[in-house]
This record gives C-alpha cells, sequence and structure tokens, in this order.
C-alpha cells in the first residue's frame, strides 16, 4: 500500500553555510531585525517601508503561527553572522520559503550594511540545498523586479533563471534541484 510522505514540519530546521547561522524564525528577533531592516532604500524595489519593532513582532508572531491551509508551511530564518567561526554574530538579514508539496518561492533580504559581502548569494545557495535535502522540495520559485540586478544575481548563484513568466511587475525564476545522493 503506498503511503504519502509526512508534511514537513512548521518549524523549518535551521541550517548553516560557510559564513552564516539560519536559525528558525523566532518574535524575539524582532527588535533586532527592526534595525537590520530600517534603511528606506531596501523597498525601492519591492515597495513598503521599514517596520516598527511592535509590527515586526505581530509579523513574527503570525509567520511562526503557520499558514491556515495545513498542506503549506511558511519557513523563515533570520541570518546571523558568525564571527571568526564561532556563532553569536550580527543578525544581518533573512530567507524564507513558502513550501507546497515539492515546490517552494523563496526570497531573500540582506539588511544595506551587509551588502555586497556575498551573503545574500551564500544565504540563497544554503536554502536551496537545505530545501532539497531536508524539505524534500524538488521545484523553486522566485519573483524578482526586473531592475534588482543584485537580487538577479542572487538568483542566478543559487541555480535559478529567469522566465518568460510575470507577476505583479516582476519576473519569475525557477529551477528544478535533485535530492541529494542517499547515504
Amino acid at each position: 500500500m503506498p503511503t504519502t510522505p509526512a508534511p514537513p514540519p512548521i518549524t523549518p530546521p535551521r541550517f548553516t553555510t560557510a559564513r552564516l547561522d539560519a536559525l528558525p524564525l523566532e518574535p524575539a528577533y524582532a527588535e533586532e531585525m527592526a534595525a537590520v531592516l530600517a534603511d528606506p532604500a531596501l523597498y525601492g524595489f519591492t515597495g513598503g517601508e521599514p517596520p516598527a519593532p511592535a509590527a515586526l513582532r505581530a509579523r513574527y508572531e503570525r509567520q511562526c503561527a503557520g499558514s491556515p491551509d495545513p498542506g503549506e508551511r511558511w519557513w523563515n530564518w533570520v541570518l546571523r553572522v558568525r564571527e571568526d567561526g564561532e556563532a553569536g554574530g550580527e543578525l544581518v538579514g533573512y530567507v524564507q520559503a513558502t513550501v507546497r508539496g515539492s515546490r517552494a518561492e523563496i526570497a531573500w533580504v540582506l539588511g544595506t550594511p551587509w551588502q555586497g559581502r556575498g551573503y545574500a548569494s551564500e544565504a540563497a545557495q544554503g536554502l536551496v540545498a537545505h530545501l532539497a535535502s531536508a524539505g524534500g522540495v524538488r521545484e523553486l520559485v522566485a519573483h524578482i523586479h526586473p531592475d534588482h540586478a543584485a537580487s538577479a544575481a542572487v538568483a542566478l548563484a543559487a541555480g535559478l533563471g529567469p522566465t518568460g513568466e510575470w507577476e505583479d511587475g516582476e519576473r519569475r525564476w525557477a529551477a528544478s534541484v535533485t535530492p541529494p545522493p542517499a547515504p
């Protein structure tokens, strides 16, 4: 008798890259993340404005509670830089994935002081590998403003490519991923 795979957990497993710890989102990160996301320049392509700590805490509480759709997972991680290879550095941004079955829509944001150091590409590559191995994801999607060259470069580094599809003025980027080899 065929079995259906268990849905992925509501709280995402943490993962690491060479320089970053991706920690599952918690409302307690709101104040520090409000400072990371405080530059209005971050919202030039996406719209919006820097969130106040209380508003960000409320958003994080909703995100941590999970999607009302039991077939969908909202996986969110804050990114903490490791100092000299050790945990405990500062938060620099976040990555997220909305996982539905074997498909995930992903996004990344790095605070402006930490941009240009390769952290976004490293985090996106780590996210893709993590989703393929821990989350069973086989199809990735991201939506990127056509003028956002830095985000397009991150998507390319993570293995995504532009498609001819558009949504709300943003180009759809996509990739198929293969599962890691069995141990």
